[in-house]
């Protein structure tokens, strides 16, 4: 079981760098605007309530904190990569520095809402499997995720596109982010109830209370 684990926070890892590097790609589907990361995203919440029913709720705090810190390295080293001078003979610096190179707006904005959106699913689904119930482990999954995919998508959205009152005039209309931001919560919802089965794939191993 403790590879079943160690392969869940992979995937967990995973799936969080992938979310923000597609995240950089702003997506028009059904009239809609959408980041990229949003289809894959979702899946972060099913995979951290599998490393809490694993592992624990301390452990998913770890991973949580620790995938931010990744994410910040990864920026980093792809601001640093950009910075170096290319060599004469390759050609695509400049569409690598506009892909690649990252929008420091929009990683802090990303990091800060899957920190903060995804600790506060910790605390949600503790709370369910201590105080209500250890049975119908899906609702511990869609109750969780019914507050923290709102949540992480206002901070993501408002933090990474929003003109903050004046305060970024380069951001975009107060209709455009309310567009994207209920574009984000409705794929993450459809998103959340495809990957709600996937609570089930493993055994609960953490039962004593948190």
């Amino acid at each position: 079981m403790a590879t079943v684990g160690l392969l869940t926070v992979a995937a967990y890892i995973a799936t969080q760098m992938l979310s923000d590097i597609l995240s950089l790609k702003i997506a028009l589907v059904a009239g809609l605007s959408v980041d990229g990361g949003t289809f894959i995203y979702p899946f972060t919440f099913t995979l951290r309530d599998l490393v809490h029913k694993q592992l624990g709720k301390q452990a998913a705090r770890v991973i949580i904190v620790a995938a931010g810190a990744i994410n910040v390295i990864m920026a980093a080293l792809l601001a640093f990569v950009t910075w170096l001078p290319p060599d004469p003979t390759w050609p695509l610096q400049e569409a690598f520095a506009l892909v690649l190179g990252p929008v420091w707006r929009i990683v802090i904005a990303s990091i800060l809402a899957e920190i903060f959106s995804e600790l506060t699913d910790t605390e949600i689904y503790s709370f369910w499997v201590r105080y209500v119930t250890r049975k119908a482990q899906w609702a511990r999954v869609l109750v969780s995720n019914a507050v923290s995919v709102p949540l992480d998508s206002l901070i993501f959205c408002w933090g990474a596109f929003g003109q903050w009152w004046g305060l970024f005039p380069e951001g975009l209309p107060g209709g455009t982010v309310w567009s994207i931001f209920w574009a984000n919560v409705l794929i993450k919802g459809i998103i959340t109830l495809i990957s709600l089965p996937g609570i089930y794939l493993v055994p609960e191993k953490n039962l004593r209370p948190e």
